[in-house]
């Protein structure tokens, strides 16, 4: 084993240096800097080299990282990326956004009394060393296949299974009903966690690679399902989730209480520089608001994190549960605090306020009581405890749900599950329909872009094999083979 590592003993864990909250709040720039060699070196060589890298096994990818850790340490920086790569077509993403102390940081067997080694962070240097030398290359297929593949969907499922599959030689159609690549990518998460030119840099290299982007088609609206459908050998429905959950409660209907989806589109549209009426007119700006965000996930974290930067009177988190039972990264709670978000543990709210806009919501404190079936407390209001929220701006961030798929594409023939998502064969993907595939969160609800990843290698290693094994089938007989 490499002398250069196990230093976790006399060496402290070490993020990057983080901006000052009251300077960062001032843009949506990425809030953390990038490791220099010296600092990945040193970070990377805390890694034990456990005989059972649980960091790994608990990766949705398995991405090799015990092996790329060392490589850093030892300054093989390309040989360290293009292990790396071989396992994440976004790795430079992933180091950014992943809830690496949920996944694998939070698995890292070196953690208790010595913290674990700073995984997301050395990925992030690996791929940014590997773009700034040159070493990062667009597909370049050994052979051209007539085989083609439409793709419904620009999310980050999609974006992985357009890269695999023409590594392979296919000719790739990706289709999107947005104007840019990416998904939640560019519109759902904040620049302060992923600056749009990282993502529109992966976008160029798809581009130079040879797959074809088809923007602002609206399947099913502007083209049909079975016209789509007629123009490729196979089809891979990566669409993901963003129909908003609602919360049934009185007043919900009331002006000024919005979903997060939409409040985080119209500010990353703002930040892209295009013309957002919603945005000049206040209808989705906090500027000057008392702002109430209902949700403890990390779009949640994301709704606070961007009313700070509006500038809002007062940003505030309702969530039922308290802190330690969160679903989002403890990582993004901590950013929060220290930008002057308040949270309010155990509330929910009961109902809004207000005669044609939202005033205040009127919340419930709640007390956690015995475990249920999925092991977690369930939430039980304490009668008589209402209160009252000012609010102006309120932002729904109970999570996503798939759209009503047969109504979205105008096809009957797509099997859905009883929660609506996309029903597939997990061992082939393939939906009810002969030659269509699905991944993603339309396949999976809604979940971590690293798992989009993960569907979308997977699906195109199905759609690989399902179309070698359909022209074998079809490939004429061999003279003399026999009658």
């Amino acid at each position: 084993m490499s002398s250069k590592m196990l230093k976790f003993v006399a060496t402290e864990k070490a993020m990057p240096s983080k901006r000052k909250a009251d300077a960062r709040v001032a843009d949506f720039d990425e809030i953390y800097d990038d490791f220099d060699v010296e600092a990945a070196e040193t970070q990377a060589s805390r890694c034990s080299q456990c005989g059972v890298p649980f960091c790994q096994t608990n990766c949705p990818l398995h991405n090799n990282i015990p092996d790329w850790l060392m490589m850093t340490a030892e300054g093989r920086m390309q040989e360290a990326y293009e292990l790396s790569s071989q396992t994440n077509n976004f790795p430079e993403i992933c180091g950014r956004i992943c809830p690496q102390d949920r996944l694998c940081e939070g698995s890292c067997v070196i953690e208790k009394g010595f913290e674990s080694v700073t995984i997301g962070a050395v990925e992030k240097h690996i791929t940014e060393t590997a773009f700034a030398e040159g070493w990062v290359k667009p597909a370049a297929p050994r052979e051209e296949l007539e085989e083609s593949v439409g793709i419904i969907g620009a999310g980050p499922a999609g974006l992985a299974a357009a890269e695999m599959l023409r590594h392979r030689g296919y000719q790739v159609h990706v289709y999107d009903r947005y104007d840019r690549i990416g998904g939640l990518l560019i519109y759902g998460i904040p620049g302060f966690k992923l600056e749009k030119s990282i993502v529109e840099r992966r976008g160029k290299l798809l581009r130079d690679g040879g797959v074809h982007f088809h923007l602002n088609i609206d399947i099913g609206a502007d083209v049909t399902f079975s016209e789509i459908r007629a123009k490729h050998d196979a089809i891979l429905v990566a669409t993901g989730v963003y129909k908003a959950r609602d919360l049934n409660a009185p007043g919900s209907g009331l002006d000024g209480i919005v979903p997060a989806l939409d409040y985080l589109t119209t500010s990353n549209r703002k930040s892209l520089g295009d013309d957002v009426p919603a945005f000049e007119d206040g209808r989705l700006n906090a500027e000057g608001k008392d702002v109430v965000v209902i949700g403890g996930g990390d779009t949640a974290m994301d709704c606070v994190r961007t009313a700070i930067r509006q500038n809002a009177k007062s940003v505030s988190c309702l969530y039922r549960r308290d802190k330690a039972n969160m679903p989002g990264s403890q990582r993004e709670v901590q950013n929060a605090e220290e930008e002057g978000v308040i949270f309010k543990w155990l509330s929910a709210p009961q109902a809004f306020l207000g005669d044609d806009k939202v005033t205040a919501v009127q919340a419930q404190s709640i007390h956690l009581g015995q475990p249920d079936a999925t092991g977690r407390q369930v939430p039980q209001v304490i009668e008589g405890s209402s209160h009252n929220m000012p609010a102006d701006l309120v932002i729904k961030a109970l999570g996503f749900d798939p759209e009503d798929m047969p109504k979205m594409f105008g096809d009957d023939g797509l099997g859905v599950t009883k929660w609506g998502t996309i029903s597939i064969d997990w061992k082939t993907m393939m939906t009810s329909q002969n030659g269509v595939f699905a991944a993603g969160d339309i396949v999976r609800g809604a979940s971590l872009v690293v798992w989009g990843v993960r569907d979308g290698r997977d699906a195109a290693e199905q759609i690989d094999a399902w179309i070698m094994q359909q022209a074998e089938a079809n490939a004429p007989r061999r003279a003399g083979s026999g009658s």
